[in-house]
């Protein structure tokens, strides 16, 4: 297949291994992008600022491409990297789309104005209300859970079935978590306030503090190590890392979620916190249409099978696929994606008044 990916990494360090004539290809497309941006229009291409680093989103891309006829120009880089670097960029900017992960950083991005508002009967039929926008400036692609886990042979003293129960102090000395400003952690906390007021969820932050076995360090797969392993009893972590968990080649990682049962949250009333991967067409886009285009292919069953499922997370159209499916059904909070963003700033204030590190 002809290539179909032109890739340009400045300064993140990400690579990926192509041909000697595709480098070449990228090299010329981008300068000649950066000389005549008209260049870039006439050669029928979507210039893509990606913050998820995954092998089959390639896949994804070289697929539109052979569909449609337009390549995909990639850059890579950190979420709030490449925000930064479209803002700087101003009207100049190549950038056609921006993908990243969380609702908090989608939000963040709109407050930048770097998106422009999309109107897409079939985006608007595909992408639940929820996990898009309400202005149409991003859509939600891909989903995940923070879910609860604790050890399978301990057990807890008490019935989990609800974020707030990790503030009981019945789980004293037992809770491992990671740090408050970790984005996830953050949007958790968002929906906390909406549900409940920010006095409720400093209330649960701060007895949650009360109940820590440990000071928060490590990501969401070493809060699962350390409860398979006994150091903790309960923690909260998103589906995805215990998705690689499941379905790793490594018999080690398999036995880390062999150790730990896994309650969806909140079941019973608003449902558990869901977090999206999604994307936007940027204000400057210099070829919107394509951009549009590629967005609402993102939406199609073949995308939303490869998307999810290369990084172990839940569709937005269609049927769960690949390890997760194996942890089960569950009902979600339905809280608009965009408020997880607009409470960010109260969360990071609950946070740091109860304690939390």
């Amino acid at each position: 297949m002809k290539e179909t990916l032109i890739l340009a990494i400045c300064q993140h360090g990400f690579e990926r291994r192509f041909t000697l004539l595709g480098r070449l290809a990228a090299l010329l497309t981008l300068t000649f992008a950066s000389i005549w941006p008209s260049a870039v229009v006439a050669q029928e291409v979507v210039n893509v600022y990606s913050a998820r680093h995954y092998d089959t989103d390639m896949a994804l891309y070289e697929e539109f491409t052979r569909q449609t006829g337009i390549e995909v120009n990639l850059i890579e880089g950190g979420s709030d990297a490449l925000i930064e670097r479209i803002v700087n960029e101003g009207e100049f900017t190549q950038a056609d789309m921006l993908i990243t992960v969380d609702a908090g950083r989608l939000w963040r991005a709109s407050e930048k104005a770097i998106f422009q508002s999309v109107a897409s009967e079939l985006l608007n039929q595909r992408v639940p209300a929820n996990l898009k926008d309400p202005d149409g400036l991003w859509f939600g692609l891909s989903k995940r859970v923070r879910a609860i886990a604790y050890n399978k042979a301990a057990g807890v003293p008490i019935d989990v079935a609800r974020y707030e129960d990790l503030a009981n102090p019945a789980l004293t000395g037992s809770v491992c978590m990671r740090s408050s400003s970790n984005i996830y952690n953050l949007s958790l906390m968002s929906s906390i306030i909406e549900a409940a007021g920010e006095a409720a969820a400093e209330a649960w932050a701060s007895g949650v503090v009360k109940n820590f076995g440990r000071a928060p360090q490590g990501n969401d797969t070493a809060q699962l190590r350390a409860v398979a392993s006994g150091e903790c009893g309960i923690t909260v972590a998103n589906t995805y890392y215990l998705g690689r968990l499941i379905g790793s080649a490594d018999p080690k990682d398999n036995a880390i979620t062999d150790a730990l049962t896994v309650v969806f949250p909140n079941q019973d009333d608003r449902g558990a916190h869901v977090n999206i991967s999604g994307a936007g067409v940027t204000r400057y886009a210099p070829n919107k249409d394509n951009a549009i285009k590629f967005l609402e292919y993102l939406t199609s069953d073949f995308a939303q099978k490869l998307f999810a499922e290369g990084n172990n997370e839940y569709p937005i159209v269609g049927a769960t696929s690949g390890p997760v499916a194996s942890l089960g059904d569950f009902t979600e909070d339905t809280i608009n994606a965009a408020v997880l963003g607009e409470r960010q700033a109260e969360a990071v204030r609950v946070f740091d008044r109860a304690g939390w590190q």
